[in-house]
């Protein structure tokens, strides 16, 4: 599954991961904790905070660059421009410091951190799995024009890695995302973007378009939303990364930003010249 959505609340999976490793982390801590008299909830907690504030800074510093026309974009951390492994290493290093400093809490806080760490790696390393193994699916879609095509072909025909945006014109964060992408498909021309809508009509569709002055090719029509079911895409708006073997190499779930999508291109491995 790429994404998990129950009722009004969806998250990516990798987010998923970590909710359910603090999760673990937490309760261990907490039984540990009863057995010895040593609450480290607080402590952990604090230390989730000091990594995500660590891994947005690192994120942002990798990345300064997309946002030097939009600086409180910095601040708005619903693009999920995270760096996980930056925060996951300033945690560590707190954790030390806290182990070091207060004996007492070394069994309860070291067994949360090894039943929260070991949860987060096994389960990410079994996402890595699936998704590597999920490739482009055959559900036929339509153009604007009721033409139909399918992503294997339209793949096959240009060769090259594919960015797959399911979205609506009713959904918000799709369309604060839409300039970002109408960007990046000029920006990137070795790569091709296709945008899936969901259950809206042509009209509907270009009147948007022309509303906000947007020039974006390869909108596709998904209206029996067959594509999203095969793809796992539950929730709006989603976009897919497709290598140009049409392997999934990474997902968003939500708003994109030019930092985000500047990450996830660079894991094809190649940038428009």
């Amino acid at each position: 599954m790429l994404s998990v959505n129950i009722g009004p609340f969806a998250t990516s999976v990798d987010r998923l991961v970590i909710i359910i490793a603090v999760i673990v982390a937490l309760a261990t801590g907490a039984w540990l904790s009863r057995r010895r008299d040593t609450a480290v909830g607080g402590i952990l907690i604090n230390l989730v905070l000091i990594g995500m504030l660590a891994a947005r800074i690192s994120f942002v510093l990798r990345y300064i660059d997309e946002y030097r026309d939009n600086w409180l974009g910095v601040l708005d951390i619903r693009d999920g421009g995270f760096d996980p492994i930056s925060g996951a290493l300033v945690a560590a290093a707190a954790a030390a410091w806290v182990l070091w400093r207060t004996p007492a809490t070394r069994i309860p806080l070291g067994g949360a951190l090894l039943a929260g760490g070991l949860t987060w790696v096994i389960a990410a390393n079994l996402i890595s799995f699936d998704t590597q193994a999920r490739a482009l699916p055959e559900a036929t879609v339509q153009t604007l024009n009721g033409t139909p095509i399918d992503l294997q072909t339209l793949s096959e025909t240009t060769g090259q890695p594919m960015v797959v945006n399911f979205w609506a014109t009713w959904c918000p964060p799709c369309r604060r995302e839409m300039p970002v992408l109408e960007a990046a498909q000029h920006e990137y021309p070795n790569i091709t973007f296709v945008f899936v809508n969901q259950g809206e009509e042509p009209e509907q569709i270009q009147q948007f378009l022309d509303h906000e002055s947007l020039a974006i090719d390869n909108i596709l029509l998904d209206r029996g939303a067959a594509l999203a079911r095969e793809t796992g895409a539950r929730a709006l708006p989603t976009t897919l990364f497709y290598d140009a073997d049409g392997r999934l190499v990474d997902t968003h779930l939500g708003e994109l930003s030019r930092a985000t999508m500047a990450r996830s291109v660079r894991r094809f491995g190649s940038r428009a010249e």
